[in-house]
């Protein structure tokens, strides 16, 4: 069992920037008693990373290195196979993530990333979510600012309407911080694959159950002037907003019908425009290959911007709830939404599926349907804001 395991949590791709970032977290965070390891393919590169933990905290001199390669399933089986949980910040997911998904759910561990790719999401559901129901693993994508902060942000706010009546919720973000090069590929990637990723939706849509005499659907949006934030809103095509959805279907708490809307927010139609030709303009380079990689090289994976640049960036999600005449404004805020913040939430995640009393899951599960608010208030005593505005 899971509980019998030589290791709370192991740590795969410590070496790259967030990976760094989520040791350096752990290192500095960890419980007493903690048992965790680092596991990669590069043994020198493990070993600077434990000789730098070890100078943020003396406990963790002799921290375990594991041998793990993306493409050598029997060291990954030989991870997920000692650990109570594996949190894996390797990517892009749909290039390197299913054989640590498969051995996770064939080894009943618990597993947590970062991804905010559509397509992986639902291959891996569809592939492994049996194998993980049958084995009690719990597989957890998206445990970051994909998609932590609206996942959460969301139920934290439906639990403040009635759930006996129909809820409309939108999510508004704005930020300032510079993305990372993960995120800049596995976006790249995923509008590059639009016809792979409808095909991997279409397969899942039609083997997964369907809430009885319920429904929670991504609304359809448009931009418009938010009549309560006063925002100018752009519609955002992220994970987020599927991820919601998903909890909604989950949990009885979002009500008989559910639909959740997802933004950025500005506060002028100028920049509003911007935006949006910014991102049209992405989605047309991704569909001619030398364009793409061009961008792609520009964009290199596994850097990052420097402590002081991390420390001026910032998030907020407003999200807005209306059911039965009632309407509730709700924030969740935090600093660095693509590094810092997502490696505190990404550790946070492991912790909490290691140590908490939790409900029953297992399978392909969301961070609401699996944590909820144990995670809130993990997330809340680390400094990350969950408050009702109005």
């Amino acid at each position: 069992m899971a509980a019998a395991r030589e290791f709370d949590i192991v740590l795969f791709g410590a070496t790259g920037f967030t990976g760094g970032l989520t040791a350096d977290y752990l290192a500095t965070h960890a419980p007493a008693g903690l048992r965790w390891a680092l596991a990669g393919r590069n043994p020198d590169k493990l070993q600077r990373v434990r000789d730098r933990v070890a100078s943020l905290d003396e406990r963790w001199e002799e921290l375990p290195l594991l041998h793990a390669e993306v493409n050598d399933a029997d060291s990954l089986t030989a991870v997920a196979e000692r650990a109570k949980v594996v949190i894996t910040t390797v990517g892009p997911y749909l290039e390197y993530g299913e054989p640590l998904v498969a051995a996770c759910a064939a080894a009943g561990t618990d597993y947590v990333d970062l991804t905010g790719e559509p397509e992986f999401v639902d291959r891996m559901w569809t592939a492994h979510h049996a194998t993980a129901v049958e084995s009690g693993a719990r597989i957890v994508h998206a445990c970051g600012f994909d998609s932590i902060p609206h996942d959460l942000g969301a139920l934290f706010t439906v639990r403040h309407l009635p759930d006996d009546q129909p809820i409309n919720l939108r999510g508004v973000v704005r930020a300032k911080g510079m993305f990372s090069g993960g995120t800049f590929h596995s976006a790249m990637n995923a509008f590059s694959r639009a016809k792979q990723m409808k095909e991997a939706s279409g397969a899942r849509r039609s083997a997964e159950p369907r809430p009885e005499g319920r429904s929670s659907k991504p609304a359809g949006a448009k931009p418009q002037r938010d009549p309560v934030l006063g925002y100018w809103l752009l519609p955002l095509p992220t994970i987020d907003p599927i991820v919601v959805a998903r909890s909604g279907a989950a949990l009885p708490v979002y009500g008989p019908k559910f639909r959740y809307s997802h933004f950025a927010g500005t506060r002028t139609l100028r920049y509003a425009g911007g935006a949006a030709l910014g991102v049209t303009a992405l989605g047309l380079a991704a569909q001619v290959k030398p364009v793409r990689n061009l961008l792609l090289k520009r964009v290199p994976q596994g850097e990052g911007p420097d402590q002081a640049r991390r420390d001026a960036s910032w998030f907020t999600v407003h999200f807005v709830g209306e059911a039965g005449g009632q309407t509730v404004h709700t924030l969740v805020s935090g600093g660095d939404p693509g590094y810092t913040e997502t490696a505190k939430m990404l550790a946070q995640s492991a912790l909490c599926l290691a140590f908490d009393d939790l409900p029953p899951t297992a399978g392909q599960v969301t961070t609401a349907q699996a944590m909820g608010q144990a995670l809130i208030d993990r997330l809340q005593a680390e400094g990350i804001t969950f408050e009702v505005v109005a």
